[in-house]
């Protein structure tokens, strides 16, 4: 497994490669807010052999750069995704994505379905029904923002994911790396540009466009998401024709660490289908 950056147009973005470039379509894999490639860790190994496997931090994310004016909305994100495919020379791909990383596949499966080969949403946002109202009241509080020390900003955000996770531990982790980059006046105006990105505009323009998707999709689930409930993995089963979709009991949002066998193998399964 190997980590570097990419430049896309003055971007440097972050992202590992692992695997081998075998007879199996790419697997791409984009993270939510406010995590990084961190998410797929114990993901990764798990995937069949045979597949050249692509692990991105997006724009103001983990490694790579801060967004420093530049957008990152779902659109934007979707963009940068098929500039590094370009630069990898991956012509199509199956896209895993969770969160608001599920969004960015669903709108590459939509406007850009020569590139999606299969897809794959993990407890991914949809329609119009994020984000979430903790998300909400944070863009409405924006223009205190500026005003409030940065730890406190991080404290908030920390107290509301970890109700996405089971494992009090394993949280305890995994949060301190994903907001690590936050740290200081910079990462403030980072937080601040990523919670107002937090809008539902790009999922609901393609929500009816969701029929037209042809690529192969799964859907998988956490039984108690808190963050993103089941009722939005139903819908897009419906909306997705011949999505499936399987339900992972007693898990919540954060199931790629979670319950990393369970998304493994129904990754594994969509490969094969």
């Amino acid at each position: 497994m190997r980590g570097e950056f990419l430049d896309l147009n003055g971007t440097r973005l972050y992202y590992y490669a692992a695997g081998t470039r075998g007879a199996g379509e790419p697997v791409v894999f984009l993270h939510g807010f406010p995590t990084s490639s961190h998410l797929w860790s114990d993901v990764v190994p798990l995937i069949p052999a045979g597949h050249r496997v692509v692990v991105l931090d997006l724009l103001g994310y983990g490694r790579s750069d801060r967004p420093l004016g530049r957008r990152v909305d779902l659109l934007a994100h979707a963009g940068r995704v098929v500039h590094l495919l370009d630069e990898l020379q991956i012509e199509r791909a199956c896209i895993v994505g969770h969160g608001i990383g599920g969004g960015i596949a669903q709108s590459l499966a939509v406007r850009q379905p020569k590139r999606v080969s299969r897809l794959c949403l993990v407890d991914s946002v949809g329609f119009d029904r994020w984000p979430t109202f903790e998300a909400r009241i944070a863009r409405a509080a924006l223009p205190l923002a500026q005003f409030l020390p940065v730890e406190a900003l991080v404290a908030v955000l920390r107290r509301d994911l970890l109700r996405g996770y089971s494992d009090p531990a394993r949280a305890a982790h995994s949060l301190d790396l994903y907001l690590r980059p936050f740290a200081g006046p910079d990462g403030r105006d980072a937080l601040v540009a990523h919670i107002r990105a937090l809008t539902s505009g790009e999922t609901t323009d393609i929500a009816v466009d969701l029929a037209s998707v042809r690529a192969p999709t799964a859907i998988v689930w956490g039984q108690n998401d808190r963050v993103i409930p089941i009722s939005i993995a139903r819908r897009l089963q419906q909306a997705i024709p011949k999505a499936t979709l399987e339900v992972l009991p007693g898990m919540k949002h954060f199931t790629p660490e979670e319950a990393p066998r369970q998304v493994a193998d129904v990754i594994a399964g969509l490969l094969a289908r």
